[in-house]
């Protein structure tokens, strides 16, 4: 077939060929082929003939006259007739050519079309997302152009495609002659007439169908022509100006301010911009923020640069419109940037006193048929408290918007189950008070209901198109039944609903699968199916309408179309009720003046806040107890600016936190403050307050050092420097203040050099130390801090050797200081580890040298005892590259803020040992090349916050610790829970296996057998689950060369590992011994076998029994007699009654001696067993122990087996009295001995003695210990009695007529209580009105069909099962049909209903009269039969075949 005429779904499928073909169709293909190829061969053959025949009669009449004429002219006339004969020749094979190819065109045609045909008769095989065979193309067109956006997209069903601008739906109707759409045959176009400057935009065309949605995206950009450029011309002369070898300078001027704006109303930011030199046509970058957000254009805002001047327009405000507006010019050489404001106000309540919309809405964790919708609460309630808020949501494409919720829920989240999937939503939020409700909050962006990995994987982009179809070959995939969901757990739980999540399980097959979950109260065993009408096939599930207070379990099961699985781990109780707590209110609230209509609100962070979003300022004019809201966008720090006050007027100010669980109750209120202009021109140039605790470290002749202590209020900027003033007090009388310093010093102590006029006093040096100086407290915790201090100015004749460290209560007397050291430390620092939370302390230190100990220093201010909230601590992280670093965030941080990083307490400036990267509230450090140089203390501070810092002691230890991690993050190791090992399955298969602990999807494995790679074949089935990381090798059998070892090699990324297993000698011998032996039993019971083999007993009356239990036999099995290789004819003696053949023989005697044989055989294959009544058994092998589901079961092995072979088990040295609880047998040469329900009565030593008259063998097991044996037989009694069990009651097969009832019952036991479930043809079924099943006193169970008719045939089930244990019991439903006969009797008809089979149908037309009457004795039954209903069915329009 060509592949022009391929469809496009088929060429891009990685599966295409020819195998949807059928059987007759290829046939039929094939013979078209051939004959048309034959007759296409035969028909220029006869064409060419006739052809040369017609050639040569047409020149036969004048050949001769030629020929009298001249020889040269009949040698010329030759040449001609053959060029002329070469050249019809020619054409003749250009038309054979021409119809061979029409043919093969039509047949494609024809086949294609059948092709098609079939394909449409199984939609499902067809459906899939939509897909863009060829996406929208961007352009960039003149005003006054027109252009064209198309695109092809693929699908099944057929996608509805939907255009959009800017996000906004594209309607031709609401704009007549704007827009064009236009679809054919799957390509889409949109043409836009005329563009003008507010076609710039993003366009975007969305598809989507039943299996999804998907969307791309193109843009196009209108220019405008400037100067001298005539409007009319199609495009300019010359592109943009190159920037090359230009520097521009850029000024904003003319910039917007702090705006306010209320919500649905217009607002425009602009600026205009300065650009030196001045080039026509040059456009710089010109980009938007709001809070350090880039803003795209879409139909909320729209961004104009007109060559000189930007405008930002936001069509409708909302109160997410609401922050710091940012605009930034760019160019090659630098870029400007300029901020401000914008605040916006909630609309006019459509009913007074209702409160203001909601806002920010998003859609998160979006599934098949489930997304959780959150919103921010409003700042305003309308003067009484939200009881609560709706969610709407709207279909993307439609208009009617739905309510989700129908009672009002508070929690600021909440899960919108039922979606349909593929489908795409919208949402709003609407709050409501007693008052009323509010208006609608601004819509989320469109969310698709589908799985994420599908989501996904339709946002990426696809592969290119190779012009290659690749055929492959899948095997077809038997129904599954799923396993158990994985890692469930609750995810969210409030009063008013429950969110459960977790993961599929490994085990699902091909085909999708949903779930059912289900409930069960605390304290109960009793599990309630919460979905059971519609199955959810998100891995996602929100639960209503539980008890509030009452605590809970889910576990969840899957489903498909081979069945449910088996249900997950249940999760803990959980407890209905609201786990996340309303914030506590803010601390201590603190205006500061900015500017005259501003002023700066900062406060305390609200303790132990969880999940916060952020902080809602209300601000109150002294007097009017009417508090507004300064914001109506909740803000995240704690500072802010609150503008549009009035100056001159005093305000008090409060905060207000909030989460998802609502708002805090209000802090207390600030200090009233008046609003006028601060000194400098606002907070961010405030001057800082006077520094204070000025004290004389030292005093030597013409000089003296003075410290003092930072400022409590730096002015919003850092400290720059210090200058010290000094004046001369004469006689009590001050002086002139003069300069002691030029320039600005950095530290805090400075030596003052001074001049005296009169008698120059000597001072001389003292041996003493002086004191330290500069104290300050950082790194403030609950029960530590840590103390900096710096060393004396004058240490004294010899150098300080050591430090004391003194506290004290900061309210206790002077008597109350106390050391915490008792020996000196050298270091500049301590880490005081005695504190108590909530004391407040006070420090000094005291230095000491050879002379003594100093004077004390100045005491530190009071320090607080507390961790105060959003307090974080370094993290040490090694990343997969084994790379070392310590990791420091910080939420608190204010525009001026640095991360400092320091080793000992001292900041660390060489980056040849650590390297620093900070970005926004996160700074790394991190080690260059980790060694015991680098041991120390780190500690990283960060400045203009509340003391916001913390420090890491690396010691020798945690470097060692940190170098192996890294050394295993470079060489990483696949962990495994166990080893390579070997088991035997069923058919004597050898499986090969391992478990890793973690190993991700892209691991590898490699299979290798004495160093040879080994590879998937028919010998070798390897399988690797991902999931459980189990890794399996599965041989059919084993052969001599497969002695030697078998490897596992594993990696997963740079992590290897591997496991290995030796399978020599005896051992790989035992192995494959027993191998061959299961393989062999499998087979041998596939057909006719023996259960129990051949063996005797003697009757009281001295005949001797031969006999065996047989298994799986039919009616043809045929069981043969043989003695001595001859056979039996003793067919009288010969009895086959419950699968236990015996042969009788009367008065035997010593000719009765010799080998016996029975021979069981049938189409499926024989079994044979012998009995040698002279041979004995002279060995065997150790006796073992096996649990099986009735018990455990002791065996052993003889080389060979007669029933002369005296056999004794013995139990404590005494000989076992055989009861139906204790029984003993012999399958083939096995011997065993069967305890059913063993007690503790059954432990000790059990004994097998064997005797043939001459020798004697014995074999002992000891039943009881710490080995695998006792375990075996301690949990084999409590699983047989509680496990699941169908007791009876349930017959094979049921017969019934239809339009009858059926009615069956069971017993069944099982603690606990086992759980019912009936199956109809493996599908579970549901009770309605036409089945009914009942559990009646936890030990009936019974099924009912109301009405029996033909849909009800077929294999029935039912499954009990509980944790220790499951059983299924099976019967089939056959109905009889009900045939309608008319007879003609008597020249009336009459009407018989016959619930018969056909022979009595056959019979009934034999012996009636009537019909006798009628029939020709020459005539056949059959044709008798067909010619009296023929008729009938004619003449009623039934089928005749129905009858």
């Amino acid at each position: 077939m060509m592949s022009g005429s391929t469809p496009f779904y088929q060429k891009h499928h990685r599966h295409y060929d020819r195998g949807y073909r059928s059987k007759e169709l290829e046939s039929a293909v094939s013979q078209y082929q051939s004959s048309s190829s034959s007759s296409s061969y035969a028909a220029r053959r006869s064409s060419s003939r006739a052809s040369a025949s017609e050639y040569a009669s047409g020149f036969s009449d004048t050949e001769e006259a030629r020929v009298k004429e001249s020889a040269g002219y009949m040698a010329r006339r030759n040449l001609f007739t053959s060029g002329l004969e070469m050249e019809r020749t020619e054409q003749t094979s250009r038309k054979v050519s021409m119809r061979e190819s029409a043919e093969r065109i039509s047949l494609s045609k024809r086949i294609y079309e059948n092709e098609e045909h079939h394909k449409r008769m199984n939609k499902d095989s067809l459906m899939h997302a939509p897909e863009f065979v060829i996406k929208p193309r961007s352009h960039t067109v003149w005003e006054k152009q027109c252009v064209r956006l198309h695109c092809t997209v693929s699908g099944w069903p057929d996608p509805r495609v939907v255009w959009y601008k800017n996000n906004v739906t594209i309607d031709p109707m609401a704009h007549p002659g704007k827009y064009k759409l236009e679809s054919s045959y799957n390509v889409h176009s949109l043409e836009i007439n005329r563009c003008d400057f507010d076609d710039t935009a993003q366009y975007r065309v969305s598809a989507m169908n039943s299996k999804g949605e998907l969307s791309s995206f193109a843009s196009i950009v209108v220019k405008r022509f400037k100067g001298e450029v005539e409007e009319a011309l199609p495009m300019p002369r010359h592109g943009l100006i190159s920037e090359y070898g230009i520097t521009f300078d850029t000024h904003i001027v003319d910039g917007f301010g702090v705006s306010f704006g209320r919500e649905g109303e217009t607002m425009s930011l602009g600026a205009t911009v300065i650009i030196s030199p001045n080039l026509a046509r040059y456009q710089p970058e010109v980009q938007w923020y709001r809070d350090d957000v880039l803003l795209q254009p879409s139909k909320w805002c729209h961004m104009h640069w007109s060559g000189d001047k930007a405008t930002l327009t936001l069509t409708h405000l909302n109160k997410e419109d609401e922050g710091l507006y940012t605009l930034r010019i760019t160019t090659k050489s630098k870029y400007e940037t300029y901020s401000a404001y914008v605040f916006v106000r909630d609309a006019d309540a459509e009913v007074e006193g209702a409160p203001g919309a909601p806002l920010d809405v998003k859609c998160q964790d979006a599934n098949k048929d489930y997304v959780i919708v959150t919103w921010k609460q409003p700042a305003v309630d309308g003067g009484s408290s939200i009881l609560g808020y709706f969610v709407d949501r709207c279909e993307v494409g439609t208009t009617h918007w739905s309510q989700c919720n129908d009672t009002p829920i508070k929690f600021a989240r909440f899960p919108v189950t039922g979606l349909v999937e593929g489908r795409s939503y919208t949402f709003r939020v609407r709050a409501v008070n007693k008052s009323g409700m509010s208006r609608p909050s601004r819509v989320s962006e469109a969310v698709a209901a589908m799985d994420p990995a599908d989501r996904a994987r339709m946002r990426g982009t696809s592969a290119p198109w190779t012009g290659q179809i690749i055929v492959t070959e899948e095997e077809p995939a038997e129904g599954v039944v799923p396993g158990k969901p994985k890692e469930l757990e609750v995810t969210e739980a409030t009063k008013n609903y429950v969110v459960l999540s977790w993961k599929p399980p490994g085990e699902r097959g091909h085909e999708g699968i949903m779930y059912y979950v289900e409930k069960c109260v605390s304290g109960t065993d009793s599990w309630q199916r919460v979905n059971t009408e519609i199955p959810v096939k998100s891995p996602r599930f929100a639960l209503f309408d539980l008890a509030e207070g009452k605590a809970y379990s889910f576990r969840v099961r899957c489903c498909n179309s081979a069945g449910v699985g088996e249900p997950s781990e249940a999760t803990e109780a959980t407890t209905v009720g609201d786990k996340l707590d309303i914030p506590s209110a803010p601390g201590r609230v603190v205006p500061t003046r900015n500017t005259d209509t501003s002023v700066v609100v900062s406060w305390e962070a609200s303790r132990d806040a969880k999940e916060l979003v952020g902080y809602y300022i209300e601000a109150s004019i002294v007097g009017s107890n009417k508090f507004e809201p300064c914001n109506n966008k909740p803000v995240k720090g704690t500072r802010f600016i609150c503008h549009g006050l009035v100056t001159g007027e005093s305000y008090v100010f409060r905060v207000k936190a909030l989460n998802a669980a609502g708002l805090s109750e209000c802090s207390q209120e600030s200090e009233a403050i008046e609003v006028k202009a601060a000194i400098g021109g606002g907070i961010p140039h405030a001057s800082p307050t006077p520094p204070y605790g000025i004290s004389v470290l030292e005093c030597v002749r013409d000089s003296m050092v003075l410290a003092w202590k930072q400022p409590t209020f730096i002015g919003g900027a850092d400290i720059t420097g210090y200058f010290v003033d000094y004046r001369e007090v004469i006689n009590g009388v001050p002086g002139t203040w003069h300069e002691a310093n030029v320039k600005s010093v950095s530290d805090r102590a400075y030596r003052v050099i001074v001049h005296y006029k009169g008698n120059m006093v000597l001072f001389v040096p003292q041996p003493y130390v002086r004191p330290p100086h500069d104290l300050q407290v950082t790194e403030v915790r609950a029960n530590t801090l840590v103390l900096l201090y710096k060393p004396p100015v004058y240490q004294g004749r010899d150098p300080v050797n050591g430090f004391y460290i003194d506290i004290k209560e900061a309210d206790a007397e002077e008597e109350a200081w106390r050391g915490v050291n008792e020996k000196a430390i050298l270091t500049n620092y301590m880490k005081i580890k005695i504190l108590k939370e909530g004391e407040t302390y006070v420090f000094r230190v005291r230095a000491q040298n050879k002379a003594g100990v100093g004077k004390a220093s100045e005491p530190t201010e009071p320090v607080l005892a507390e961790t105060k909230p959003g307090t974080t601590e370094i993290v040490v992280d090694v990343d997969d590259d084994g790379v070392i670093s310590m990791n420091f965030a910080c939420s608190n941080l204010t525009p001026d803020s640095k991360f400092v990083w320091s080793k000992n307490y001292e900041e660390i400036t060489d980056d040849t040992r650590i390297t620093v990267a900070t970005s926004g509230g996160k700074s790394k450090a991190t080690f260059n090349m980790l060694a015991e140089d680098d041991i120390g203390i780190y500690s990283c501070a960060v400045t203009h916050t509340d003391g916001a810092g913390s420090s890491y002691t690396l010691s020798a230890e945690e470097l060692k610790k940190l170098l192996e991690l890294s050394h295993d993050h470079k060489f990483p190791i696949i962990p495994l829970k166990t080893e390579l090992a070997v088991e035997l399955q069923e058919k004597g298969r050898i499986r090969f296996w391992l478990q890793a602990e973690k190993i991700s999807a892209n691991g590898k494995i490699e299979y290798v057998f004495n160093d040879n790679s080994l590879s998937q074949g028919e010998k070798y089935k390897m399988n690797f689950n991902k999931d459980t990381g189990v890794i399996e090798m599965i041989m059919e059998s084993l052969l001599p060369e497969d002695e030697g070892t078998f490897t596992f090699q594993l990696q997963d990324g740079k992590a290897t590992n591997q496991s290995s297993l030796v399978l020599i000698g005896d051992v790989f011998k035992g192995l494959q011994k027993e191998s061959a032996f299961m393989r062999k039993e499998w087979h041998r019971k596939q057909g006719p076998h023996f259960v129990e083999y051949l063996s005797y007993e003697v009757t009281p009356e001295c005949c001797v029994i031969l006999k065996c239990k047989v298994g799986n036999i039919k009616k043809e099995t045929v069981a043969l007699w043989y003695k001595d290789g001859r056979e039996v004819k003793g067919d009288e003696k010969l009895t086959f009654t419950e699968g236990v053949l015996k042969l009788e023989i009367a008065q035997i005697s010593k000719k009765d001696a010799g080998v016996y044989e029975i021979v069981l055989k049938d189409d499926r294959g024989q079994d044979t067993s012998t009995l040698n009544l002279t041979e004995q058994a002279n060995s065997s092998t150790a006796l073992k122990i096996q649990s099986t589901d009735e018990g455990i079961r002791l065996y052993s092995f003889v080389s060979y087996y007669n029933e002369a072979l005296q056999v004794t088990w013995h139990h404590k040295d005494s000989a076992i009295a055989f009861t139906d609880r204790i029984k003993s047998g012999v399958v083939g040469e096995q011997l065993w001995l069967q305890i059913t329900e063993p007690t503790e009565k059954d432990k000790g030593k059990y004994a097998i003695e064997f005797h043939d008259g001459k020798d004697g063998l014995k074999r002992t097991v000891e039943l009881s210990g710490q080995g695998e044996a006792t375990a075996k037989f301690q949990m084999a009694p409590y699983f047989l009695y509680n496990r699941a069990r169908v007791a009876g009651g349930l017959p094979d097969v049921v017969t019934i007529q239809e339009l009858k009832a059926l009615n069956l019952t069971c017993n069944i036991s099982g603690e606990p209580l086992p759980e019912v479930v009936w199956l109809k043809n493996e599908r579970e079924i549901v009770s309605d009105g036409h089945y009914v099943m009942k559990l009646e006193a936890g030990k009936y169970a019974s099924f009912t069909i109301t009405t029996v008719n033909t849909a009800d045939s077929g294999k029935y089930s039912i499954l009990v099962k509980n944790k220790y244990g499951t059983e299924s019991a099976d019967f089939t439903v056959s109905l009889t049909q009900r045939l309608l006969l008319y007879v003609p009797c008597h020249g009336e008809r009459k009407i018989f209903f016959c619930n018969v089979e056909f022979e009595q149908i056959l019979c009934f037309f034999i012996h009636n009269h009537c019909l006798l009457n009628m029939m020709s004795p020459h005539m056949p039954l059959s044709s008798v039969i067909t010619s009296l209903l023929l008729p009938l069915c004619c003449d009623y329009g039934i089928p005749f075949s129905d009858l």
